[in-house]
């Protein structure tokens, strides 16, 4: 049986790779950010200097030296931050997926589906619905370009309705 009742060195190691790459994304975030937590002068220092560095070998070794200053921070309050600002592009992400298998839909199945998107999205003005409706039947002809068009006329439906709040027709997708 062992005395020593301490992480073993795979867990260190994981940790310490960890604060390593948690050092590196603080590395991508602006003075004014990194102004919101109370983080040691020499490690702000260290972060700067990464942006500064071009050598690949020379930047492995910053990291690292930012690891080892990361041990002395608690890292909760920064990885929250980080958390919290990569949902907007989550958001953003899934919104472009739904608004590609709308396009999808409309492209196989035609223009009932359009009807389910406009019934959806009940801010779409007549114009804009018949606009949509020229576009869905050039893409469909196959016209150059109309079914690119056509995605990104949905897209800003979509991004129009999220800058209100809606939800975009989410539950309307399979």
């Amino acid at each position: 049986m062992s005395d020593f009742d301490g992480p073993s060195k795979t867990r260190r190691k994981r940790d310490a790779e960890a604060l390593q790459a948690l050092g590196e994304q603080l590395a991508t975030l602006s003075e004014e950010d990194l102004a919101r937590f109370d983080l040691p002068e020499r490690l702000l220092q260290a972060l700067a200097e990464l942006g500064r560095i071009r050598s690949h070998e020379a930047r492995r070794r910053q990291c690292q030296f930012i690891g080892r200053l990361m041990r002395d921070v608690d890292p909760a309050p920064l990885e929250a931050f980080l958390e919290a600002r990569s949902k907007p592009t989550r958001a953003a992400a899934r919104r472009f997926k739904q608004t590609e298998q709308w396009r999808d839909r409309m492209l196989d199945d035609g223009p009932g589906v359009l009807r389910e998107f406009l019934a959806a999205h009940p801010s779409v003005g007549a114009a804009e619905a018949a606009a949509l409706e020229t576009t869905l039947a050039a893409a469909r002809e196959g016209r150059s370009g109309a079914p690119r068009r056509l995605f990104r006329e949905l897209k800003a439906v979509v991004e129009r309705e999220h800058g209100e709040g809606a939800s975009g027709g989410e539950a309307l997708l399979e």
